[in-house]
């Protein structure tokens, strides 16, 4: 960057003057009515500042014109009469976004954001366009080095300087992609996987809910590998990239969330039951394991292998067991009925092929250095594979589908948490279609709250330990609040409804109230870029990603015109159904 100074105004780019400050907002009153139309909401404003070689930075969120008389020249021919004319009073309402200035100590041409002080009235305001407009666009992220520029597009308001984002900042502080279905958020979301892809050691884990995004793992110049939940027909010949969450992984709560009726009255002695046994069942693979170091300190939810099998066994034990009363006589056990219904739920659950990536895990799961592995696999790949992970979760039946996402974030981020400090790599969960999983809280029921439990504590805790989420999502008003609450980067495309809407703006400054109402105007591919990880809050058109999502809005009218239906494929789909499994045991 030159230094010489980014902007320079004359009378000509002179709009008006101050004539009115609050806390966030500036009143311009228009002096050059030719330049009103140039002046358009989301157009950019520069007032004078303190000092010559300052300038706050603000963006036009209303234009008004509002008519008024006035006296006019006397007629020389009828001088008594008072003649009257109307006139237009223009106005400018400008919200304040940063200051620039020429000169700041050894710095020269710095943008920062916020203001320093508030304009003082009958301060001049030049309309930033033309060659000033570009140079200072370009200065935005001209000072990120290499390493941290996040490439998204160009900015609208300068087509010829890129939208650039600082990496860092978009991912370690939490960020969220919300748009309206066929907003192009599937787009922005592979180009942003496409951009990290180049980074040595990226470490990403995409919730991929729909399949969407395996065509980055399957393309021919692919950026990622692919992972899928086990459906049911992995089960019997698991294919490599095959993933299972076996039981013993669950912690107790997630665990009984799945099969204990709160409202039976028999509830505190099945959980009591379930405790006592699943700890003395993992206690007996350490023994076994010759683990006694684990031995000391384990506790019941600690992801140690056991027996299902076993542990419906001891159920069944306490559930006919008998007590011995007076005189010898066999009396009511102490634990006898009380376990029926428990024991039920529980056997149902592990009969049930669309849970058995769960509840039938493969043998070599339940080997003491299995977990290990599978942890490796998703967190150091090794430098060969790609660090980009899709693990596609489009298998997994939706009544059991925020426990799953839940168990597999917390896995792998109590993994990170136990971590040596100085060997930790960061990583990313990136959460599509989040509305699915981790819903508003008094909405969730138990098995939801479980996922929440998990992500929750992501969002508020993951930072020191290197973990962070991008939630995406085309219903944000049904997404946790705790954690959008906790993102501090926006890509926001279009949202057309009024309840979306509004939770964005409950999420952000009072100030940029008036940069929202645009959102349900957004093109296709266009987003306001908001947060840490950008100077300016900026309307930016995103680029286009070189491996598209298989997530395409279908050309109705067209394919009615040229597209026959397939029978044959129709036959097929109800036969995948019947096996509730796309590929039959093979990978989508």
């Amino acid at each position: 960057m030159s230094n010489a100074p980014v902007l320079s105004f004359n009378e000509a780019n002179k709009l008006g003057k101050v004539a009115s400050v609050d806390t966030s907002r500036v009143l311009v009153a228009i002096e050059n009515a030719a330049l009103l139309p140039r002046a358009a909401v989301g157009s950019l404003v520069a007032i004078q500042g303190t000092t010559a070689q300052e300038f706050l930075i603000g963006m036009t969120e209303r234009v008004t014109r509002q008519l008024r008389e006035q006296i006019g020249a006397l007629d020389p021919m009828s001088p008594t009469t008072l003649a009257t004319e109307v006139v237009p009073d223009d106005a400018l309402r400008v919200v304040l976004l940063g200051t620039y200035r020429t000169i700041e100590g050894t710095v020269r041409n710095r943008f920062k954001r916020g203001a320093d002080s508030f304009p003082q009235i009958d301060r001049d305001c030049f309309l930033l366009e033309g060659g000033n407009l570009q140079r200072f666009m370009g200065l935005l992220g001209s000072e990120l080095d290499e390493g941290q520029r996040l490439d998204l597009g160009h900015f609208v308001l300068d087509n010829n300087a890129s939208a650039i984002a600082n990496g860092d900042r978009f991912f370690q502080r939490h960020a969220a992609i919300l748009g309206s279905t066929g907003s192009g958020k599937s787009y922005a979301v592979s180009l942003i996987l496409e951009r990290a892809s180049a980074r040595a050691h990226v470490n990403i884990v995409v919730f991929d809910m729909h399949g969407e995004y395996t065509s980055l793992a399957t393309a021919k110049d692919s950026i990622a590998s692919g992972f899928k939940i086990a459906g049911p027909g992995d089960l019997d010949n698991p294919p490599d990239n095959a993933l299972f969450l076996p039981y013993w992984l669950l912690n107790r709560e997630e665990m009984l969330s799945m099969i204990l009726d709160r409202s039976d009255q028999n509830a505190p002695n099945q959980s009591s039951r379930f405790t006592t046994h699943v700890r003395a069942l993992k206690e007996a693979t350490l023994v076994d394991q010759n683990r006694s170091d684990v031995k000391a300190t384990f506790t019941v939810d600690s992801p140690v292998p056991y027996k299902l099998e076993n542990l419906i066994a001891k159920l069944k034990q306490d559930d006919t067991t008998k007590a011995i009363g007076s005189g010898g006589r066999e009396v009511k056990g102490e634990w006898e009925g009380r376990l029926t219904r428990f024991i039920s739920r529980l056997e149902a659950k592990t009969e049930d092929r669309r849970h058995g990536f769960m509840f039938k895990p493969p043998a070599t799961a339940f080997q003491y250095d299995w977990l290990a592995k599978q942890a490796t696999k998703l967190l150091a790949p090794g430098s060969n594979k790609p660090g980009i992970k899709i693990v596609d979760f489009s298998e997994v039946p939706s009544d059991v589908l925020p426990i799953v996402t839940g168990v597999f974030a917390r896995f792998l981020y109590d993994v990170q948490f136990w971590m040596d400090q100085e060997k930790r790599t960061p990583f990313v969960f990136v959460c599509d279609e989040a509305h699915l999983y981790l819903p508003v809280r008094d909405d969730a029921d138990a098995i939801e709250r479980q996922a929440l439990n998990a992500f929750e504590r992501i969002a508020k805790e993951g930072r020191k330990y290197g973990v962070s989420l991008l939630v995406i999502s085309q219903r944000p008003s049904d997404v946790s609040r705790t954690i959008l609450s906790q993102c501090n980067n926006f890509l926001i495309l279009r949202l057309t409804n009024d309840q979306d809407q509004n939770v964005v703006r409950r999420l952000m400054p009072d100030s940029l109230g008036g940069v929202l109402e645009g959102l349900p105007l957004l093109d296709a591919g266009e987003a306001l870029l908001l947060g840490d990880a950008i100077l300016l809050p900026a309307r930016i058109k995103l680029k286009w990603p070189r491996i598209e999502p298989i997530s395409a809005t279908r050309d109705f009218w067209k394919e009615w015109g040229e597209k026959a239906p397939d029978p044959s494929a129709v036959a097929a789909a109800v036969e995948t159904l019947r096996r509730q499994s796309r590929g039959g045991g093979s990978s989508r």
